[in-house]
């Protein structure tokens, strides 16, 4: 029997990314890449590479920038059916790429944004979400503004409804929280309809007052499991930074039971960093969706963000069988004829 193909629904903002061409800095260039990305838009197109069906919801400007970052979209097969329309301007960010001892530096301009403008009432979560198997959220999200902060948490409700699987990538950016509520009052209630949280112990710390932000992780997993009861697996992942073209990753897991960990991958020449944490968040959730063990899962998630790093743009798009290869160790680097 052939098994059925397991869909995601993503919400959140998608932004126009403005860069130097390579490594060049802005002071060197006379004109700029165009790029799309946002956080759980690069979870689902990761995921659409490798073989999920994937919808994003999200609210674009109501002009042909907004219609541009559709087709965007759409080119990446994700299911555009749920976008919304409505104002003028387009969120952007400013990113110059970083190599050996430079680091890369990002500068956002997303204030006043469609997606900023969103409300609840405006999406039908239970016509998108029906069928669905997965939901993913980020704690990006919830910082752009209050209606988007009540959006999430009401997709989040209606997936519990309906027996979805919630998933919410946490880490945030303090600096985006400028409308008056902070992430300690909005997020808690988010993910306590969560079922797989990726989170640092730092987030831990500070989010919810768990432990230290040095604390040992599977310590503030469990404190963190047994305050929201839904919560059936702790994710996040360590990074080594040797320089801005040099790092090694490795994923751990509290699954409740037990502590798992990954090899470290070594990423020796980064083309772009961008966009590595969303392709760890799908390679786990390919793995888990798909019924993978937990070691296996974790295993897929790792090497999916190390795949990541030798990939241009903020999205992920590599292929399932790309990643099973390297989690083999494989065929690697070999030209596939």
């Amino acid at each position: 029997m052939m098994q059925k193909t397991k869909k995601i629904v993503t919400f959140g903002e998608v932004m126009m990314r403005l860069s130097p061409p390579g490594h060049a800095k802005f002071s060197q260039v006379t004109s700029l890449d165009i790029d799309y990305g946002g956080g759980e838009a690069n979870v689902a197109i990761a995921l659409a590479y490798m073989g999920m069906k994937a919808c994003h919801v999200t609210r674009l400007p109501d002009n042909l920038i907004g219609r541009s970052a559709t087709q965007y979209l759409r080119h990446h097969w994700i299911d555009t059916d749920y976008i919304l329309y409505g104002d003028s301007r387009m969120g952007l960010y400013f990113l110059e790429k970083g190599a050996v001892h430079r680091s890369s530096e990002v500068v956002y301009e997303r204030e006043d944004s469609a997606f900023s403008k969103i409300h609840p009432e405006m999406i039908k979560w239970e016509e998108v979400l029906q069928g669905a198997d997965w939901f993913h959220w980020t704690g990006i999200t919830p910082a752009v503004s209050i209606g988007a902060a009540k959006s999430c948490l009401k997709a989040i409700q209606v997936a519990n409804d309906l027996g979805i699987m919630v998933s919410g990538d946490i880490h945030s950016r303090k600096s985006l929280w400028k409308y008056g509520l902070s992430k300690q009052e909005i997020i808690p209630e988010l993910v306590a309809g969560s079922n797989i949280v990726i989170a640092s112990t730092y987030d831990m710390y500070d989010i919810f007052n768990i432990g230290q932000p040095d604390a040992d992780f599977a310590t503030s997993a469990k404190a963190l499991q047994k305050k929201f009861p839904l919560v059936q697996k702790i994710i996040d992942k360590d990074r080594e930074v040797i320089s801005a073209s040099h790092n090694r990753i490795k994923g751990k897991m509290w699954n409740g039971k037990e502590f798992l960990t990954t090899p470290f991958y070594d990423v020796t020449h980064i083309v772009d960093r961008v966009g590595t944490g969303d392709a760890y968040a799908a390679g786990l959730i390919f793995g888990l969706a798909n019924q993978k063990d937990d070691k296996e899962a974790l295993n897929f998630a790792a090497a999916t963000c190390a795949l990541k790093h030798t990939v241009e743009g903020d999205a992920n798009m590599v292929s399932q069988e790309d990643v099973e290869v390297l989690v083999r160790g494989s065929g690697l680097g070999e030209i596939k004829r």
